[in-house]
């Protein structure tokens, strides 16, 4: 079997062209056959030997399997021979004889034709499952390395890219890869974008990604979140923020998730893919009227780049894998998670002075950062810090890791580039896109934005997180604040919290 193959590889080689072509398919067919035997020993797991597995040696492949024939072409043109003739000249007489099953020749084309297809069915096969993974989306891409560290840190990082990224069938298939082929492009031309924008315009709905998972109850149920901001004093005081959320989708009172109800269609057109200028609004419940919310006017049919859109689950969730968060509440997170040691004097000023700091590049982020806080104290403060090495040196570390992964310069992100909607903080206006005094129906009625619109307060900026039910001094300058706040949240008919 090996001499008919050196034998029809001598014989096909018939210049430079065809034994250059020889040389490409067999030398990527016997690497592809190591790298694979290399992966399944755990002995190469780096994503970019994938591209050169999965994607460079099969284009290599195929293409010395078209410079074989270019080549054979050739030759019949440069010396008239026809190809019955070549055949004659380049193989000997043994090898054309017909048999049984053929020629000598027509054998070893037919068996090099099934391995040819099976290589490049399995290359193919492998080359879209290694594509589908999320270690090819975050680190094979260098312009990924944003979102693939805030991917690392989220709540769905178990889930793979492709579960939200790319459609249902075929068709979202075919979609997904051609946008991949167009970004690899711009990426070697140098003209992609910095920052990546937000691929809005190209996720699937939710009945394709979210709610493969996740669901709206269509019962009450009750999620209380409790944030802490600290003040700038020299303890980094924590004051609490607490909310209660109904999730579910109830008929009697709106809230979160009232824009999900089978029963509501929400439309708006924002001004650009961002979607942090809203133009319009209408609503319509049921088989009621459709209600119409504009800026300063009637509302207007779509023009220009206006694209009308039906409110789906990621108009306010649309950063739940790749969050970024913003500067001070990434210092306020790792106070309250203890992180950063409010026994060190004025913290949260100091550690928020240190990451919002204008560096070059990541290097420089690192070494200024740990410069700004060995130098940020003085006098007394800085006997006191002396004697906490152990934290500062924590302290440093937590602060350049959150530095690092929300701020990557190369990339032109900074802090607060990426806005989350889930909310109201800035940088994004969030809820208050859509809700606000300013968009109005025909009788210039505006869209509800009051605070209890989406949830119960329970502690606003408070010394305890659950303040309005705890502090009942009915005669203080907020008693009526607390008790209308108070009686919001016991109409939801819920127990209260066990931890008061």
């Amino acid at each position: 079997m090996f001499r008919a193959y050196g034998n029809f590889i001598r014989g096909v080689s018939a210049n430079w062209i065809g034994r250059l072509g020889v040389a490409a398919t067999t030398a990527s067919f016997l690497l592809f056959l190591l790298f694979e035997l290399a992966s399944l020993l755990g002995i190469v797991t780096n994503a970019y030997v994938g591209l050169i597995s999965y994607l460079t040696l099969p284009a290599a492949f195929v293409a010395g399997l078209v410079l074989v024939p270019l080549g054979w072409w050739r030759q019949m043109k440069v010396t008239g021979k026809s190809s019955t003739e070549l055949l004659q000249e380049r193989f000997d007489r043994g090898d054309l004889e017909r048999r049984r099953i053929g020629s000598q020749v027509f054998r070893v084309v037919l068996v090099l034709t099934a391995v040819n297809v099976l290589f490049l069915g399995a290359g193919s096969t492998q080359m879209l499952h290694y594509m589908d993974q999320a270690e090819f989306c975050g680190t094979a891409c260098h312009v990924m390395a944003p979102e693939w560290a805030a991917y690392g840190d989220s709540p769905h990082a178990n889930v793979d890219c492709v579960e939200c990224h790319v459609g249902e069938g075929v068709k979202g298939l075919y979609e997904s890869k051609i946008s991949g082929l167009r970004q690899t492009v711009l990426y070697v031309l140098g003209t992609h974008h910095k920052p990546v924008p937000t691929p809005v315009h190209q996720l699937s709905p939710a009945d394709e990604t979210c709610l493969h998972c996740h669901s709206v109850p269509d019962r009450t149920e009750l999620a209380i979140r409790s944030r802490a901001r600290h003040d700038f004093d020299a303890e980094s005081t924590p004051l609490y923020s607490t909310v209660a959320f109904d999730l579910g989708r109830r008929t009697d009172r709106p809230g979160p998730h009232w824009h999900a109800r089978e029963d509501v269609e929400v439309r708006y057109a924002s001004k650009d893919d961002a979607r942090e200028t809203v133009l319009w609004v209408e609503v319509r419940e049921g088989d009621g009227p459709v209600r119409r919310f504009a800026y300063d006017g009637p509302w207007h049919e779509p023009a220009g780049d206006e694209t009308p859109r039906v409110v789906d689950c990621v108009d306010c969730h649309n950063r739940v894998a790749h969050r970024f968060e913003p500067a001070e509440r990434a210092v306020d997170r790792l106070i309250t998670e203890g992180t950063l040691p409010r026994v060190l004097p004025e913290i949260k000023e100091v550690a928020l002075a240190a990451i919002t700091a204008d560096y070059p590049d990541r290097e420089a982020a690192q070494v200024g950062i740990a410069r700004a806080l060995r130098n940020a104290w003085h006098g007394e403060q800085r006997t006191v810090v002396t004697a906490l090495q152990p934290e500062m040196d924590r302290a440093i570390a937590a602060l350049q890791a959150t530095h690092a992964r929300n701020v990557h310069p190369e990339m032109a992100i900074g802090w607060g580039t990426y806005p989350d909607h889930n909310g109201h903080a800035a940088p994004g206006r969030g809820c208050f896109r859509c809700h606000n005094p300013d968009l109005v129906d025909e009788t210039g009625t505006a869209i509800g934005s009051e605070c209890t619109t989406g949830h119960a307060i329970l502690a606003d900026e408070s010394a305890a997180p659950f303040s309005v039910l705890t502090e009942r001094d009915e005669q203080g300058p907020d008693a009526e604040t607390h008790r209308y706040l108070r009686e919001h949240f016991e109409g939801l008919a819920v127990p209260v919290p066990p931890a008061l």
